[in-house]
């Protein structure tokens, strides 16, 4: 069975820290790169991060030096370190498959606000 939980989302001030959290089911995880992506309110969904199996990562501009992306292939776990959070990276959250080709299945996502 498909399935993906994110968790770890929150209220947060500027300049805060969070590490969110994607349990994927092994068929999705099994050496496949994942990829964190999130949507913003009115916006289309973006990809944040991504990372390989073998534990390669690429970080979306917006959000270099200051995102990191990881993996634990025994937990099917991956995760992503948000610090010096701004108000920009309110949205939902979610991981997944990337690339997300004919992905039909997404998990819930986690929501992620930054404000004062």
């Amino acid at each position: 069975q498909v399935q993906l939980v994110e968790s770890g989302g929150g209220l947060v001030q500027p300049g805060g820290s969070l590490r969110l959290s994607c349990a994927a089911s092994g068929s999705i995880f099994s050496n496949n790169a994942m990829g964190w992506y999130r949507r913003a309110p009115g916006k289309q969904r973006e990809l944040v991060a991504r990372i390989t199996s073998d534990g390669s990562t690429n970080i979306a501009d917006s959000v270099k030096g200051r995102f990191t992306i990881s993996r634990d292939n025994a937990k099917n776990t991956v995760y992503l370190q948000m610090n010096s959070l701004k108000p920009e990276d309110t949205a939902v959250y979610y991981c997944n498959v990337w690339p997300p080709v004919g992905v039909v299945y997404w998990g819930r996502g986690t929501l992620v606000t930054v404000s004062s």
